[in-house]
C-alpha cells in the first residue's frame, strides 16, 4: 500500500504479503495525532461522569 492512503504517512514499511507494519510520520504530526488522542479520551472521561454529583473536598477526604 502506498503512503498516500494515509494521511499522515510519509513512508510505510510493509511485510511480503504487503500488509503495513509501520508508518514513517512527521514527529509534529506524530504529536498531533497523539494530542488527539488524549483529547478524546478526556472527552469520553467527562461525558461518563457528568451527570453525578460533585463532590466537596471533605467529602472526597473521607
Amino acid at each position: 500500500m502506498k503512503a498516500n492512503k494515509y494521511p499522515f504517512a510519509q513512508e510505510v514499511i510493509t511485510d511480503t504479503q504487503g500488509n503495513v507494519r509501520k508508518v514513517i510520520t512527521n514527529f509534529d504530526d506524530y504529536q498531533r495525532l497523539l494530542e488527539a488522542i488524549e483529547d478524546e479520551g478526556l472527552i469520553l472521561a467527562m461525558k461518563e461522569v457528568q451527570d453525578e454529583t460533585p463532590l466537596n473536598l471533605n467529602e472526597v477526604l473521607a
